[in-house]
């Protein structure tokens, strides 16, 4: 695992005008980092872990979807409420100067069939982020970890140097906080940041999981005969919102990327009390008539599971599932039986903790930030990345949003340099 950066030989890089701290080594941080030393600019970065980028690592055990090749007018609507601040922050940095940014660390990216863009096989996170260091460590930037950020002083930022054991003062020319979410807090994405930000006066919106796991109430008897099972090529819809894809029934209930899009529409319908439903087609690839025309054939003695495993290729757990959902309707006559594949009930009755979502919703309010997303109550002090008040499924859209903020407050820095710099 890539390890810390010292600060490079002065004669090679020499003192630019202002100094930066970045606050933060994830994503939206180092590529923030990388930018503003690209532009001139001394930058030192501060991680509290004891290596940077640990949870853009851990997004890789999932496949490492660094973005996606989705036209432009449909990722933007990817950020929800957010998605008029997104379409600049996408302009600015796109998902193609994200590719081209991995091309420039000397690996190569291609576009799978969901329209999800990785690294190529041969290339794996770490090999990637070692890359990443390496330019940075070229461009003068420094690496400090072990530096957990306290919160602010009349002139600068308090810091921890947990290695030394002692607290010290560091007094840039402008700051770039980038501290993460409140999920997978082994990474450093703890929310602690939180306190500090209410010191200061700043608003922020109440962290919630996203892109989790929903609950629903299994029986003893399912969670007993299905345990993990999987179930591909489905439609996953609440309201009018449909997602499509392959879901794991677990012991807890729903997990995989449709549940993981419908987060925010359950948590909203789970406010005003649970359960909220979602709606499960087992066979969104057929019309209802074709559906019911496959169901009306003699079953011949056969069993419900048998059945469907002949004629609509349908097996384990589904006949199980349909008895656990809707014990009643699941044998009936084929009319109803059709209508249950295709709209199956399912209550859900929470959402996974936080500390197991993939990301989280909340963060700091964009009222308190300006059009570059620098802080009104703090000139000089620009956030990126979970910090902000933002939620996207997974799928490319979460890194690609990190970076983009990151590239973005890096812009800002330098625009306010332009006319604040000491």
């Amino acid at each position: 695992m890539p390890t810390a950066t010292t600060a490079p030989d002065q004669e090679k890089h020499p003192s630019p005008a202002a100094d930066i701290a970045v606050i933060g080594g994830g994503p939206a941080g180092l590529l923030a980092a990388q930018h503003l030393a690209e532009a001139g600019y001394r930058v030192r970065v501060y991680e509290a872990q004891g290596t940077v980028g640990r949870k853009f690592l851990v997004a890789g055990h999932g496949g490492f979807n660094l973005t996606n090749a989705e036209p432009t007018s449909a990722f933007e609507t990817r950020y929800g409420a957010r998605q008029a601040s997104f379409a600049q922050f996408l302009t600015h940095f796109s998902p193609a100067d994200l590719r081209q940014w991995v091309a420039s660390l000397g690996l190569e990216t291609f576009v799978g069939t969901s329209g999800r863009v990785f690294p190529t096989a041969e290339y794996k996170p770490a090999q990637l982020l070692r890359a990443w260091l390496d330019r940075l460590h070229t461009l003068g930037v420094e690496i400090n970890v072990r530096h957990r950020w306290l919160g602010f002083t009349a002139g600068g930022l308090r810091l921890h140097h947990e290695s030394a054991g002692q607290e010290l003062e560091v007094r840039p020319a402008a700051v770039v906080l980038a501290l993460g979410g409140a999920s997978w807090a082994k990474t450093g994405s703890d929310g602690h940041w939180v306190t500090a930000f209410a010191a200061l006066g700043v608003a922020h919106a109440p962290f919630a999981p996203a892109n989790c796991g929903a609950e629903v109430a299994w029986s003893t008897f399912f969670r007993t005969k299905v345990g993990r099972a999987p179930l591909k090529n489905i439609a996953l819809g609440s309201g009018s919102q449909i997602v499509r894809g392959e879901v794991m029934l677990t012991e807890y209930g729903l997990e995989g990327t449709p549940a993981y899009a419908l987060t925010p529409a359950l948590r909203a319908a789970l406010a005003a009390g649970p359960p909220a439903l979602l709606h499960l087609n087992l066979k969104p690839d057929l019309t209802p008539e074709q559906l019911l025309h496959r169901l009306q054939k003699p079953r011949g003695g056969k069993s419900l599971a048998a059945f469907l495993e002949q004629t609509l290729r349908l097996g384990h757990p589904v006949a199980t599932l349909l008895r656990e959902l809707a014990p009643t309707a699941a044998t009936a006559e084929p009319a109803v039986l059709a209508h249950l594949l295709q709209h199956l009930p399912v209550p859900v009755t929470g959402l996974r903790p936080l500390e197991e979502a993939i990301s989280t919703a909340g963060g700091v309010a964009w009222d308190e930030l300006d059009e570059h997303l620098m802080l009104r109550r703090r000139p000089g002090t620009f956030v990126a990345g979970e910090m902000l008040d933002w939620e996207a499924p997974t799928g490319g859209y979460l890194l690609q949003g990190c970076f983009s903020t990151g590239a973005w407050a890096a812009r800002g820095v330098q625009q306010w340099l332009r006319t604040h710099q000491p």
